[in-house]
């Protein structure tokens, strides 16, 4: 028998970890940026920068990446396991999915979109009605740029395994800062989408709204 799991718990850690995730996605511009002056003639040691070990920065970002991501997938479980209670009709795929949609190459840029779009409307007052003018604009605003991100982050990784030269290196170094402008604006996105939809969830599980419309 499926349950209501109230997801505010879970959505504190994902909005901690992916204001984390700034906090990296920023220190880690600025070491391109200081790569990028070095060709000034400024030396520039590219394991070290003022006492940070770049090393030990990087793989405490990917780190934080993973556990952000483990988290937020299991919050983003919760609420399709919610909106099964509420709305079963709506939704296009089955909870499994919501975890499963994540791993699949290529068609993880828009499986998980469509099943965020059906939690969402199981979430609202009236899981049936029609959507309202702009009410998916957050959801598909934080979707654009994740996956603008995920394309200029892996172009980037690409041109760094290409570059043997100071100019295709700075290319590489330029779409890296691209990314993470990017996944900046993408994690910040991210946060409001996930207050807000656990909002709605939040209000349902608690009796505030009926679960039943």
């Amino acid at each position: 028998m499926l349950t209501l799991k109230n997801p505010s718990g879970l959505a504190k850690a994902v909005v901690v970890l992916l204001a984390g995730n700034i906090v990296f996605d920023v220190l880690l511009g600025l070491i391109d940026v200081r790569g990028l002056a070095a060709e000034n003639g400024t030396y520039f040691d590219p394991a070290v920068i003022g006492g940070v070990d770049l090393y030990v920065a990087y793989s405490m970002a990917f780190t934080l990446w993973f556990a952000t991501a483990v988290v937020f997938i299991i919050w983003f479980h919760r609420l399709r396991k919610n909106a099964e209670v509420w709305a079963r009709d709506l939704q296009g795929r089955t909870p499994g999915w919501a975890i499963g949609g994540w791993f699949i190459p290529i068609a993880n840029l828009w499986i998980p979109q469509g099943i965020a779009a059906d939690i969402w409307r199981a979430s609202r007052w009236e899981p049936s009605a029609a959507d309202a003018k702009g009410e998916m604009t957050l959801l598909n605003s934080w979707w654009a740029v994740w996956v603008a991100d995920t394309v200029v982050d892996r172009i980037a990784s690409q041109l760094y395994k290409w570059a043997e030269t100071p100019e295709a290196y700075d290319t590489a170094t330029l779409w890296s800062l691209a990314s993470y402008g990017l996944d900046i604006v993408a994690a910040v996105l991210a946060i409001r989408f996930v207050r807000r939809l656990t909002s709605m969830q939040h209000a349902k599980v608690t009796g505030m709204i009926p679960a039943a419309q």
